[in-house]
């Protein structure tokens, strides 16, 4: 018996990345975000959403793409990781897939320019090539400070 897991799917510039949906606890339109003083330069800074203040990240600047303004079809997504949630802008969010496990296979060394350390498979879906993002590594603190001292 085949298992599958189920992803929300974003674009980032014309690719599409996925992410376990049990990680996701909302999808929003674009909000006013507060700037933080001094953050990293993906760090787009906080938004109050529900009484929960909310770190808010652009994945295309942390992912090293060039910025974009927010449009219609940009969206924050508000995954939850180790008990804090974190918001993502994404270019749009396009729907829910179940993706049988079996399909997914174990991360390229480069996806486009991305590095492998983001990514935790690729699951190829009739036509369609999905890029699995690690969460936990893409926003970790390791991560952000190796990137400080590489940048």
């Amino acid at each position: 018996m085949s298992e599958d897991m189920k992803v929300i799917v974003f674009q980032i510039k014309d690719k599409e990345y996925a992410i376990p949906v049990d990680k996701v606890s909302g999808i929003e339109k674009i909000l006013h975000i507060t700037r933080v003083p001094k953050a990293v330069k993906f760090v787009k800074g906080v938004i109050n959403l529900r009484g929960v203040i909310t770190p808010i990240i652009d994945l295309r600047v942390r992912f090293g793409f060039e910025e974009v303004e927010y449009d219609e079809s940009t969206r924050i997504i508000i995954v939850i990781l180790d008990d804090m949630e974190v918001g993502l802008i994404v270019d749009s969010a396009n729907d829910v897939l179940d993706i049988p496990v079996e399909s997914i296979e174990p991360q390229p060394e480069v996806v486009g320019h991305l590095a492998s350390e983001y990514i935790s498979g690729v699951a190829k879906i009739e036509k369609r090539l999905l890029v699995l993002i690690n969460m936990e590594k893409a926003l970790s603190l390791e991560m952000t400070e190796n990137m400080l001292r590489e940048g």
